[in-house]
């Protein structure tokens, strides 16, 4: 199967299971076990999320968020509020010394907490990081669910931290992959493995494997807390996080 398999016939289906099993709060498994039925579920309530919890790890190789290759990113825990915001803790590793800096992004706009004094400021030009970009339904988890995962296949049902998860495998190309880690990642393709809820379509877990300068760097994405009450605000310039 491919990214180019025709979807459209069973999002419909999908779509009223998920909405079954939302409404009823079921626990057991909701979605048929066939790719695309799961992926065109997925697609559509990723793409409409109204606020999730996630977090970034990354182990191996190091990744750099500055074009001077001075802050390398460790990890980040953060949150999204629809339609364009979100906020993280980001760990980050300078001069072989780990710091947390904190990061906000509102509509494209993305502010950074200084690693040395903690006030916020306008993220210069070439830092890559934009956490809002995960959940944008243009660029970020619905268009890579829908249409952007080459060769797709489910691995089975899986006992994850979240529970029972389907386990889907397949190549996403370079433009998502620079998506869906928030800028991080943009030069190669990747083969991702993502576990979705088999209740809600949710995404719960993504893994996949880069090489920088030939070496392997590890990904793992974690999503959480569907649905809470978030709001994140524009940080107060000159103010210590």
């Amino acid at each position: 199967m491919t990214a180019a398999t025709p979807r459209l016939a069973v999002a419909t289906l999908a779509l009223l299971l998920v909405g079954t099993a939302c409404s009823e709060g079921t626990t057991g498994t909701t979605l048929a076990p066939d790719v695309d039925t799961i992926l065109a579920a997925s697609a559509e309530v990723m793409g409409d999320i109204d606020s999730v919890r996630f977090t970034i790890e990354r182990g191996g190789a190091p990744i750099y968020i500055d074009p001077a290759d001075a802050l390398a990113f460790e990890d980040a825990v953060g949150r999204f509020a629809g339609p364009s915001s979100a906020d993280a803790v980001v760990t980050i590793k300078v001069s072989g010394l780990t710091t947390q800096i904190g990061a906000v992004a509102i509509d494209g706009e993305t502010w950074l907490s200084n690693p040395i004094t903690g006030t916020f400021e306008p993220a210069p030009a070439g830092y890559n990081l934009d956490p809002a970009t995960l959940f944008d339904p243009e660029q970020g988890w619905r268009p890579l669910l829908a249409n952007g995962l080459i060769d797709a296949e489910l691995a089975g049902l899986e006992d994850r931290d979240a529970g029972e998860l389907y386990h889907l495998r397949g190549t996403a190309d370079r433009e998502r992959i620079a998506t869906i880690t928030a800028g991080l990642v943009d030069d190669q393709d990747v083969v991702l493995d993502i576990w979705i809820d088999p209740a809600t379509g949710y995404v719960r877990e993504a893994e996949f494997v880069t090489i920088y300068r030939g070496e392997d760097t590890t990904w793992r994405l974690t999503f959480s807390e569907f649905g809470e009450p978030i709001e994140i605000d524009i940080p107060d310039l000159g103010v210590e996080s």
